[in-house]
């Protein structure tokens, strides 16, 4: 079967499935991972015809694409601030929002030599990205799962970083054992009653661990991760967060009550309150 044939069985496939400019981007990145092709190569090798193991190849994404699973797993890798990440199902699969809370922080401290905490990190996409854009700075990343930990180190390595790295679950921590001038966090924060309005490649396959809350109590990351850093943040430190669109008032009004003086609330690009920035 030549490549366009392919393509056109492929298109057929998902097209019940997902939306066109979806799927057609699903190819295009599929033949570029499988058959080493730049985006405007492919309609010069329409005519290539695939062998049984590139076949196979396309044949077995398509099957789990099919499932629902998202792309970034079937080729365990992503790109995030452009930067290369791996990815396993272990870690959450890092959004464009979280790369606008990376650009805020570099912002605020390029050209600088700071101390940066990221709890939990997961791939390590905040960690790693920080560490890239801020040469100078010492980055010490937190994560609860072993599993998420080695693609953190993982990518790390391949984007030749120094990250530190510590297995710690935050709830269980009673104080963190050196002050720091940036504490970020994107910690769970969908409550179980959104679980409606989640995608099932979403819900399916993402690690619950590192996505989902109680209803009732919600913001239980984000007031034990704000008095741990309210006493290790240096002066004139910051707090930086991820936050639910839905909880942002309660958000602030957490911070505030916990004692950081200055909090400000950011929008992304979606016009969504997403971010937080809070100093004492």
């Amino acid at each position: 079967m030549t490549l366009k044939a392919y393509r056109t069985h492929f298109y057929k496939e998902l097209e019940a499935l997902y939306p066109q400019e979806e799927y057609e981007t699903f190819f295009k990145f599929l033949v570029q991972e499988y058959l080493k092709l730049a985006a405007y190569e492919i309609p010069l090798n329409f005519q290539l015809k695939l062998d049984e193991a590139q076949r196979n190849l396309f044949d077995k994404a398509l099957s789990r694409l099919q499932q629902n699973e998202p792309l970034q797993y079937i080729v365990a890798s992503t790109e995030f601030y452009g930067f290369p990440f791996q990815l396993s199902p272990a870690v959450l699969i890092p959004r464009p929002e979280t790369e606008e809370l990376v650009d805020w922080i570099y912002t605020d401290f390029k050209n600088t030599s700071c101390t940066i905490l990221d709890i939990g990190t997961g791939s390590g996409a905040i960690a790693v990205s920080l560490a890239k854009l801020l040469p100078e700075a010492k980055v010490t990343a937190i994560d609860v799962s072993e599993d998420a930990l080695k693609i953190a180190e993982a990518n790390a390595s391949s984007n030749a970083v120094n990250v530190q790295f510590i297995k710690q679950d935050i709830l269980d921590c009673q104080a963190l054992d050196r002050s720091y001038d940036v504490i970020v966090s994107n910690p769970p924060y969908v409550r179980d009653l959104e679980k409606v309005e989640i995608k099932a490649n979403v819900l399916n396959y993402e690690p619950h661990l590192a996505l989902f809350v109680e209803d009732q109590n919600a913001l239980i990351f984000y007031k034990k991760i704000a008095e741990l850093a309210i006493k290790a943040l240096q002066p004139n430190g910051i707090l930086y967060f991820e936050i639910n669109q839905y909880l942002s008032a309660e958000t602030v009004s957490l911070l505030k009550n916990i004692g950081f003086s200055q909090v400000e609330l950011r929008y992304d690009f979606a016009g969504k309150p997403r971010m937080i920035k809070a100093q004492r």
